[in-house]
């Protein structure tokens, strides 16, 4: 079958010291969850397996066991062009999605031509209660709603969000910092009117300052409105 095939490939390539180095960055899951392959080689494999028909049986096979079975799993999503196929897919995996690196890999280049009936999917996703469900859906909206198709709901949404969990509440800061650097006017009045919780708001300011997207005067008024 494919999937052994796969864990197989995945068992050869993996590199005991990357693996240390990724349980590193992601403490929630175990050492042994790591086989230690690097992101370009997953990507590379991702590009051959996607011309297998038989690589969605892969997708079905859920939970993985391996971190880097879920990071391959995370690239073939990403490369699929039919955007209905693909969106499902997508809200499947992200119940056993467990990590924001996982997470954050997970980015359909088909997205951009459909974001009216992303819309949808993403308004489910917030209003979870699972944790990298909302993480994700604020990656959508800074993704794919700070350019084309902006509105002030958007960032009035993920400013309503509250949450005890590090990994959404960083999402959000990320979303803001990245909506000042490009919506600066319309984004401002979330950071002057306190609409984040302290933590957030802070963390959002300190991205905001560390961005070079953001001019020095804009950085120096930020600084002004830093919470005690």
């Amino acid at each position: 079958m494919i999937c052994d095939e796969i864990r197989a490939r995945l068992q050869e390539m993996g590199d005991p010291s990357v693996a240390d180095f990724n349980a590193k960055l992601i403490p929630n899951r175990p050492r042994e969850h790591f086989l230690g392959i690097k992101t370009p080689e997953l990507r590379s494999y991702a590009k051959v397996l996607s011309k297998d028909p038989t690589v969605f049986m892969f997708l079905k096979d859920l939970p993985h066991m391996y971190f880097e079975e879920d990071q391959l799993h995370a690239f073939i999503l990403s490369g699929i062009r039919d955007f209905e196929v693909c969106v499902s897919l997508l809200d499947e995996f992200l119940s056993y999605v467990d990590n924001w690196a996982t997470c954050d890999s997970l980015l359909p280049k088909i997205f951009v031509k459909h974001r009216d009936e992303l819309l949808p999917y993403i308004s489910l996703w917030l209003s979870s209660s699972e944790t990298y469900r909302i993480r994700y859906g604020i990656g959508s909206l800074m993704r794919y709603f700070l350019d084309e198709g902006f509105d002030v709901s958007y960032p009035l949404r993920v400013s309503s969000l509250r949450s005890d969990e590090y990994y959404v509440n960083m999402m959000i800061a990320w979303y803001f910092a990245t909506a000042l650097a490009k919506q600066y006017d319309a984004v401002l009045p979330f950071i002057e009117k306190g609409r984040l919780d302290k933590w957030t708001h802070n963390k959002t300011i300190q991205k905001a300052v560390e961005s070079f997207r953001i001019t020095g005067e804009h950085k120096a008024y930020l600084r002004t409105l830093k919470r005690r």
